[in-house]
């Protein structure tokens, strides 16, 4: 079952349980499938490595907005955008740790041969594209950074 199958069954599921903040955030999830399936130059299907993107994407937004809600102390604002975003995380892989992340980049870094910072484009390219899905591209970002000085 790919993942927009998958949702589709969710969000029956949580009707009736009638889960409102999980509904919520699965309807969000399927507007944001179906707008990809849809757009300008895509051909109709949905492939998983565009859903988890989409995913990660969303998750993203809705952690940005909460830390947005919450330097302006609107925790009630803030509270179910943690709430979808928990939702919406189940759907992506199992986040890396930031060990595992060292070891894979350092692995990265080997491969590339890279030295210095100053070869950290290459570095961040390899890496973006193997780790995605698996670490958000600022932990990603940041650890390259560090490694390489």
């Amino acid at each position: 079952m790919n993942l927009f199958d998958r949702v589709s069954s969710d969000i029956k599921n949580a009707m009736l349980a009638k889960d409102k903040v999980r509904l919520e955030a699965l309807r969000g999830i399927k507007k944001e499938f179906l707008e990809a399936k849809t757009a300008k130059g895509s051909d109709g299907e949905l492939s998983d490595d565009t859903a988890l993107k989409i995913l990660a994407k969303m998750v993203k937004q809705r952690k940005e907005s909460a830390q947005i809600y919450t330097e302006q102390n609107r925790p009630d604002l803030a509270e179910p955008e943690l709430a979808e975003a928990k939702v919406i995380e189940e759907y992506l892989p199992k986040q890396m740790t930031e060990t595992e992340l060292e070891a894979e980049l350092k692995v990265i870094i080997a491969e590339v041969g890279a030295t210095s910072a100053k070869e950290m484009g290459k570095v961040m390219g390899i890496a973006s594209k193997k780790l995605a899905g698996r670490a958000d591209g600022k932990a990603i970002s940041a650890k390259v950074k560090e490694l390489l000085a």
